[in-house]
């Protein structure tokens, strides 16, 4: 219930104070605007330079032609590992 009523003298008091300062209130929304766009674009800035650096790190973390064929060869040596231990249960 406390919350309630300071909420509602908070809210008028708000209008109050914006009807009655409405002049300088368009000064400080005239002033923060543009602090607001060049701190959102330095942040978008800086995400995507980040992002940018991981699609580098990912392009030089790729798999190369002699590394794919050695993990040809270590699958075909697993499943012939494979076949000769199902002979030996077998057996």
């Amino acid at each position: 219930m406390k919350t309630l009523i300071g909420g509602a003298v908070a809210a008028v008091l708000g209008v109050i104070g914006l009807a009655v300062w409405f002049t300088e209130f368009l000064q400080i929304l005239a002033g923060s605007v543009p602090i607001m766009l060049l701190l959102g674009g330095g942040l978008a800035l800086y995400l995507g330079f980040d992002e940018l650096k991981d699609t580098w790190k990912k392009d030089k973390d790729s798999p190369k032609e002699e590394e794919t064929d050695d993990v040809e060869k270590y699958k075909q040596e697993i499943s012939e590992l494979k076949k000769e231990i199902e002979s030996l249960k077998k057996a």
